[in-house]
């Protein structure tokens, strides 16, 4: 396994980590197995959030007697000093340690971060939480480019977390701009979410990016373990053959595939169109069918909601049919 440097913070990290949102569907001892193996094959990093159930617990119950071996991430979407303080006391239980290596701001809109950022605000919890040794690192992660555009520019970002794959590539420039400022670059949703059938494609692409420090595909069997550290071994130069089974997966999903940009926004009828499209990702391709349903309920404006006046469609840039897609979401959903 290959090690690099998380950028500013100096951790040194395999290139493969471990997402942990698809360990919800199995256990802790299926946890603690998957973690085992790890150790076994140099996988140390590993991600988490608080909004991820019990995936914090089954974590802290697989790295008994094996926490050295790991550099541990998890994130909040607690905006305020209080919350994220009593966040970061929940993480510390839950995972059964007394410090967490990066913790991280999780997906914070423009107007949140000035929230976080705010006297009383989140950062604030964070900074007291580093200098009492709670926590090594503070980090950020988004789905808004803007966001991202905004995080590089904040001293205290020591990491920042985005989604980059064959088909998400809208923060390819900002990903280059992380290295040249030494920020680890964590990369999310190397499969889009589970739209990328073909794990290996999607994880050479992403390593042939030299200025992405870690991939995280989330992992819940052996065998997508031991594939996932096959692909990250194989350090060829990509292939013609790879190249176009590439731009086929573009094409496959390049008409009907949400990249989250959010240039779709404002919704006349209030939805959050790219969470939409997320928690129906989750729905039909994680096997998370509860954790989904949850999330896309806590939704204070639903698919159905749609007024079908098309002006979201006038405004993407992947001249998505979003009114249609929306009505897929409300019928699968049934709200």
């Amino acid at each position: 396994m290959e090690y690099r440097v998380l950028g500013k913070t100096g951790l040194k990290i395999s290139k493969l980590g471990f997402g942990g949102i698809p360990i919800q569907r199995i256990d802790e001892e299926g946890t603690k197995k998957l973690f085992e193996k790890m150790v076994e094959m140099g996988i140390n990093y590993i991600d988490t959030a608080r909004g991820y159930t019990v995936s914090e617990q089954y974590i802290g119950y697989a790295m008994e007697g094996l926490r050295d071996k790991f550099i541990l991430a998890t994130k909040s979407m607690s905006r305020t000093k209080e919350a994220m303080a009593k966040d970061i006391d929940i993480s510390l239980s839950n995972m059964r340690t007394d410090y967490i290596d990066l913790y991280q701001v999780h997906n914070p809109s423009m107007e949140n971060l000035d929230q976080v950022l705010a006297e009383g605000g989140a950062l604030e919890a964070l900074m007291e939480a580093k200098a009492a040794g709670k926590i090594g690192h503070i980090g950020l992660t988004a789905h808004s480019v803007q966001v991202f555009e905004r995080a590089l520019e904040l001293d205290w970002v020591e990491t920042i977390m985005f989604p980059y794959n064959i088909v998400e590539q809208q923060g390819a420039e900002l990903i280059k701009k992380c290295q040249e400022k030494n920020i680890g670059f964590i990369d999310m949703k190397p499969l889009a979410g589970g739209a990328i059938e073909d794990a290996t494609l999607a994880l050479r692409y992403i390593y042939a990016n030299p200025a992405v420090t870690v991939v995280i595909p989330g992992m819940a069997e052996l065998k997508e373990l031991e594939q996932n550290v096959k692909a990250s071994e194989n350090e060829a130069p990509l292939s013609q053959e790879e190249l176009a089974a590439m731009d086929a997966v573009r094409k496959q999903l390049g008409s009907n595939f949400c990249r989250r940009c959010n240039y779709c926004a404002p919704c006349a009828a209030g939805i959050n169109i790219p969470s939409v499209f997320l928690f129906a990702g989750y729905l039909e391709r994680y096997d998370l069918e509860d954790w989904a349903r949850d999330r896309y309920g806590s939704m204070a404006v639903k698919a159905s909601a749609c007024i079908e006046c098309g002006v979201c469609e006038t405004r993407c840039p992947y001249n998505l049919p979003i009114r249609q897609m929306m009505k897929k979401c409300a019928e699968e959903f049934g709200e």
